[in-house]
């Protein structure tokens, strides 16, 4: 099987939690207390999923089904146009509860997915997200939110900037920051004279400048090519100085769009991969903002909240 043997998986559990994302799917099985007993990983992802395939995916990552009786739940792309069944979107704001009495079960299965969360800009504009929305839900206890505004982003090829509180996830807004970044280095003029390497200096001198600039960010963005061509920025410093422009662009809008909020932005909570939380956190270190990491497996943790409002597992306080 994908991933190698999941011992744990055919064992007793009080839920199975599943985070099926767009090239992977993690499967928890947890035990009656909300821990995680045991986890496994797989490149099941919806894009790597055929039409039709994935009441066979899911036999894959779970390995034996009927081994299992306990519920099923899972959050991410698997809700999406792309997945499994398409969920629809849950209008924010919205918390554990509502989204709990949002789920959608998958024909002839015992699985239940999560709906997503919708959000609109000032400009009417719709925003969208798939699986955030319950690894932010993983984060927090309602107590830690109760009357208090809490900044949570989660940085990735979507990042996005989140205000939780009372209502739960009031809203957010999303950066294409490190879908941008692949393009510019893969596609266009500027990663042609990037070479492989780490430069902390780069990220940070690329953050600053976009922080002070007074241009627009596809000005600022040909200064990546033009440092290297006069020597002022060496082949292997490219890419982090890329990388330091567009998180300092990230930055600056997202502060922006906090201040409409009404939200302060002097401390944030970061939640997803290790290690593009610590590049984040340098970046916002750059611009005097106390970022915080959020627990790991938050998704898990989410889908077990998820599933107590669902009255899939225990009992809500």
């Amino acid at each position: 099987m994908p991933g190698g043997s999941v011992p744990g998986l055919s064992m007793s559990s009080a839920l199975i939690a599943i985070d099926w994302g767009t090239t992977t799917a993690r499967a928890y099985r947890l035990d009656a207390g909300g821990r995680i007993a045991h986890m496994v990983s797989a490149p099941l992802g919806v894009q790597k999923v055929a039409a039709g395939g994935f009441p066979a995916a899911l036999a894959m990552l779970l390995d034996d089904l009927q081994s299992d009786a306990a519920p099923m739940i899972a959050c991410g792309m698997i809700g999406s146009r792309q997945g499994w069944i398409e969920v629809p979107y849950l209008q924010c704001p919205a918390d554990a509860a509502s989204i709990a009495s949002a789920l959608v079960p998958v024909p002839q299965t015992r699985l239940l997915i999560v709906p997503g969360l919708l959000c609109r800009d000032a400009t009417g504009s719709p925003d969208v997200m798939r699986g955030e929305e319950t690894q932010i839900l993983g984060a927090f206890a309602d107590a830690e939110t109760r009357g208090r505004f809490r900044v949570v982003i989660l940085p990735g090829t979507h990042s996005k900037w989140t205000v939780v509180g009372d209502s739960g996830i009031e809203t957010f807004a999303t950066f294409l920051t490190g879908e941008l970044y692949a393009v510019l280095r893969e596609h266009s003029i500027l990663g042609r004279l990037a070479e492989p390497g780490e430069d902390r200096a780069a990220l940070e001198r690329g953050v600053r400048r976009s922080l002070a600039s007074e241009a627009s960010l596809s000005h600022d963005l040909f200064s990546a090519r033009t440092l290297a061509l006069t020597d002022e920025l060496a082949p292997g410093a490219v890419g982090d100085y890329l990388s330091g422009l567009l998180l300092g662009a990230e930055l600056a809008a997202g502060r922006r769009w906090l201040e409409r909020q009404r939200v302060p932005g002097e401390r944030v909570h970061l939640i997803g991969d290790p290690a593009l939380c610590e590049r984040y956190a340098r970046a916002f270190a750059v611009a005097g903002i106390d970022a915080t990491p959020g627990p790991p497996e938050a998704a898990a943790r989410g889908l077990w909240r998820i599933a107590r409002h669902a009255g899939l597992v225990g009992v809500v306080p």
